[in-house]
C-alpha cells in the first residue's frame, strides 16, 4: 500500500489543477493521507492569483484545501469537480 500512495503522490505533485468548468485553481503542492488507513484525504494547492474561486476555498496557511474526492481526472492537468470543493 505505501508504494501505491507514493506513486500517486508523485503523479500528482506539481500538476496544474483546473475545475470541470475550466477555471485554473493553481498547482498541487502537497497531498495529505489518513495516517491509520493510508487513504488520500485532500490536496493542498498553491492558488493561482487569478482564480476567484480559490479565494473562497478553505485554507491551510497559504495553500487551498481541495478534498481528494473532488479529483476525477488526471492527465497533463488534474481536473476537480467544482461542486465538491466546499464539502
Amino acid at each position: 500500500m505505501p508504494t501505491r500512495k507514493f506513486a500517486i503522490a508523485r503523479q500528482l505533485g506539481g500538476k496544474r489543477v483546473i475545475t470541470n468548468k475550466g477555471e485554473e485553481l493553481g498547482r498541487i503542492s502537497d497531498i495529505q493521507f489518513d495516517e491509520l488507513t493510508g487513504a488520500l484525504e485532500y490536496m493542498l494547492i498553491e492558488p493561482s492569483p487569478e482564480s476567484k474561486l480559490a479565494r473562497d476555498l478553505p485554507r491551510e496557511n497559504d495553500l487551498i484545501i481541495v478534498p481528494y474526492k473532488a479529483l476525477f481526472a488526471v492527465s497533463d492537468v488534474a481536473v476537480v469537480d467544482e461542486s465538491l470543493l466546499s464539502d
